[in-house]
């Protein structure tokens, strides 16, 4: 997990967050991977720099193959947990990026791709 928030951390100061945004990609970063370790048994994470006009951002997407999320609207929900977590991490995570997503696949492994933007 260390290793990951240090990555994630170096890819904040390559597109130029400030500090708070860094926090915030940083935090969203860790939730993601404690819940893939957690709920999928593992799993990986890939870094990419998408462009807009006018913007650099921070894409993460993080993949495992664990048995899924039954119930993606319930997992965003503040309090839900399907483990001995507080039930903070999806959501929380959501609140933090511009943009979030969830996939999930029939017969287990989820996908979770969030994008931060920096406007330049």
């Amino acid at each position: 997990m260390l290793a990951i928030r240090h990555a994630v951390r170096d890819a904040t100061l390559r597109v130029g967050f400030s500090i708070v945004d860094q926090t915030r990609v940083v935090t969203a970063a860790s939730e993601l991977a404690r819940n893939a370790y957690v709920h999928g048994g593992g799993g990986t994470i890939r870094i990419e720099y998408p462009t807009r006009p006018g913007a650099v951002g921070l894409r993460l997407t993080v993949d495992d193959a664990g048995p899924g999320i039954a119930d993606i609207d319930a997992a965003l929900t503040d309090g839900y947990t399907t483990g001995t977590g507080l039930g903070h991490g999806l959501g929380g995570a959501q609140r933090l990026m511009d943009e979030f997503e969830i996939r999930t696949r029939e017969g287990g492994g989820t996908t979770v791709t969030a994008t931060r933007w920096a406007d330049r």
